[in-house]
């Protein structure tokens, strides 16, 4: 199959939905990446038990979703007639919200008549530094991604739309997680790391040290149940007494410190496996964490390469990298001459791996989609 030689123009504008974990969002983009309103609600349900409830964010994403497109739809003044195309993060998520923002999707394109873009929340962060402007000059394939939150923690090497090679991950904790149970111990709120990072500076690290597991292992593989369980031990002696704020603002800027390590180091691992990388990019929401921030903008500089981390509300989920995600689909499927825009057949699903995108470009090579791309009727598997 050729190239086509002019792509027809991105059905725009984009109306993107977003609900694999405990923020319900939406945002409307145009063709070009622009950001024409952009809303995002975060779930307070979940405070009280210190993590993300299931079936407390399904229920919550079916109560707000409704209201919250038609309240994107008059932030960026048009009626829902007024969308070219629609998309929503359709896994890797919890099921259940995942369910309610694909469902809705859906049912918008189907009403209107409009394409409708499956997207990959993993693809989704992947992509997120082509956003236009957040990168001088634009992000140029390839780069080396540090996907880093509260249920990912991975190295991947982004070659292309669809294209993209797993370096390395978490054999345990995520980072985020992580974070997370470490505010708990400490007597902090949920989410985790926001309060961590604030009391961490604060604290004088010396008097904590603590473990940096994996460092200087080969590979780029990361480890942080070992981390938490030398936090508990730190705290130990304090059973039952009051924890003194020098001693919890220590204690967080120790571990934040030895995060921090642990990540610079597996990173620059990864940058040894990817020579051809043009780029150092983090995202996920301890992207946002500004110490992290400033050892990879350090490592980064050291190797020769630019570093870029999407601005702090991109960082945790949103709509705005649903929708460039589906933006750049289209572009890709289009400028090879395929179809795009046609995965209404397309399930939820909890996991979807990053490597099984490149299907979407399967049939340039005389290829059958497998059971991750293929239309439900199809697809006993595809949840």
């Amino acid at each position: 199959m050729t190239l086509s030689s002019s792509p027809a123009p991105v059905p725009a504008p984009v109306l993107a939905i977003e609900s694999s974990c405990d923020d319900t969002a939406c945002a409307i983009l145009d063709a070009d990446g622009t950001v024409l309103a952009d809303t995002v609600l975060s779930q307070a349900g979940h405070v009280p038990f210190g993590g993300v409830v299931p079936e407390i964010a399904a229920r919550a994403h079916l109560a707000a979703l409704p209201a919250l497109v038609r309240r994107t739809l008059d932030d960026a003044g048009m009626r829902a007639a007024d969308i070219g195309a629609v998309a929503a993060s359709t896994g890797p998520g919890l099921i259940g919200g995942l369910i309610v923002g694909a469902g809705l999707a859906k049912g918008v394109a189907v009403a209107l008549d409009r394409p409708f873009v499956a997207v990959n929340h993993i693809e989704a962060h992947a992509l997120t530094a082509r956003l236009p402007g957040l990168v001088p000059g634009g992000a140029a394939f390839p780069y080396l991604l540090l996907l880093v939150s509260g249920g990912h923690c991975q190295c991947i090497a982004v070659e292309g739309v669809g294209r993209y090679r797993r370096l390395g991950g978490t054999i345990d904790d995520a980072a985020g997680e992580a974070f997370d149970k470490v505010a708990k111990m400490l007597g902090l709120g949920w989410p985790g790391g926001p309060a961590v990072e604030a009391l961490a500076r604060e604290g004088d690290p010396a008097p904590w040290p603590l473990p940096r597991p994996l460092l200087g292992r080969p590979g780029c593989d990361f480890s942080f149940s070992g981390l938490k369980t030398a936090v508990a031990q730190k705290l130990a002696p304090f059973a039952g007494d009051a924890l003194p704020r020098a001693v919890a603002a220590g204690i967080a800027a120790s571990f934040q410190d030895a995060v921090a390590d642990i990540v610079a180091d597996r990173v620059a691992h990864a940058l040894e496996m990817m020579p051809q990388a043009t780029l150092l990019v983090a995202a996920g929401g301890v992207a946002a964490n500004g110490a992290l921030r400033a050892r990879l903008a350090a490592l980064a500089d050291a190797h020769g390469l630019p570093f870029a981390a999407p601005p702090l509300r991109l960082c945790t989920d949103n709509a705005v990298m649903v929708g460039w995600a589906a933006i750049e689909t289209i572009r890709a499927c289009r400028a090879l001459g395929l179809p795009a825009g046609q995965d209404l057949d397309l399930l939820p699903r909890p996991r979807w791996p990053l490597e099984q995108m490149a299907e979407r470009f399967a049939p340039l090579h005389g290829r059958a989609p497998s059971s991750s791309m293929c239309p439900s009727s199809m697809c006993p598997d595809s949840m």
